[in-house]
């Protein structure tokens, strides 16, 4: 079954939760293009969370991407 997406309109009005700039979206997840702390998008959700209060599954980002 796929994953469902958001709305060309939707993402238009939504902004980064912890610095207010646009929001792109990138497969099943937005990126912020101020600070590029990234948002998953669960069963077509936005989880707009800051990332010290999202939820371990759902945390990605710089430092995830730093590990090697």
């Amino acid at each position: 079954m796929p994953k469902r997406t958001i709305s060309r309109e939707l993402l238009n009005i939504l902004a980064c939760p912890v610095c207010k700039k646009d929001l792109k979206l990138k497969k099943n997840e937005l990126i912020c293009t101020g600070c590029s702390n990234r948002y998953p998008i669960v069963d077509g959700i936005p989880y707009l969370l800051p990332p010290e209060l999202m939820p371990e599954k759902y945390r990605r980002g710089k430092r995830a991407r730093s590990r090697r």
